[in-house]
């Protein structure tokens, strides 16, 4: 996911992004741990969140590995490009971030624990980057499903924003955003990491602990 070649730091306008195509790209059918069905149906009672922190591979992985995480996949969000391919987002050209798309039990897992994972995973203040890994697909996002979800990320946001001035870190640059379509991305990209258990991942989070779930609430 590492690359010296410079990209757009800004993200393109509807009439300046790539075209894209109409019908979706192909991508796996099953979680290739689980075996659940990637693009549902999910199970009664589930519900989704959406979060980009970098590259997918890595982030991914935090969240299913999860008690209560019942599928996760990748793909891209928040562009204007409509069925992306990698490349295409690579290129900067689409506006979409790199996303994790995490469906969970709401009895086993909270939205808030999932918060606290998506916080401290990577480095919330570096705006269109995360590491090494540079341009617009690897802002930090939170997009939210529903009112109950916004209300506890822009609390989380916070919250953690300030604990890490106390850190002597600067601002939270994540986008809280109604959660956009989600482009499910190429098979390859599934479950990246545990098909190639030495595979590349670029996260890395600041070392501050994030107040939620450690009793104090976001809500």
């Amino acid at each position: 996911m590492f690359t010296l070649k410079r990209k757009p730091l800004t993200i393109p306008s509807q009439a300046d992004a790539l075209p894209g195509r109409p019908d979706p790209i192909p991508t796996a059918e099953t979680h290739f741990i689980t075996g659940a069905k990637l693009k549902g149906p999910y199970p009664a009672g589930s519900e989704t969140a959406m979060f980009g922190l970098g590259c997918f591979w890595g982030a991914e992985r935090k969240f299913w590995e999860l008690p209560g995480v019942q599928v996760t996949a990748v793909g891209y969000a928040g562009g204007a490009t409509p069925n992306p391919t990698y490349e295409e987002v690579c290129s900067g050209r689409t506006g979409h971030n790199e996303a994790v798309l995490v469906v969970y039990d709401p009895k086993q897992v909270s939205y808030a624990q999932l918060l606290k994972t998506f916080f401290e995973a990577h480095d919330p203040t570096q705006g269109m980057r995360q590491g090494n890994d540079i341009g617009t697909q690897y802002r930090s996002g939170i997009y939210t499903f529903t009112e109950a979800q916004a209300r506890e990320a822009e609390a989380a946001k916070a919250m953690y924003e300030t604990a890490l001035r106390a850190q002597g870190l600067g601002p939270i640059t994540t986008e809280i955003l109604p959660a956009p379509e989600f482009y499910f991305a190429e098979d390859y990209h599934q479950q990246y990491l545990a098909k190639n258990p030495r595979g590349y991942c670029g996260l890395g989070g600041t070392g501050v602990s994030c107040p939620i779930g450690t009793g104090v609430s976001a809500a």
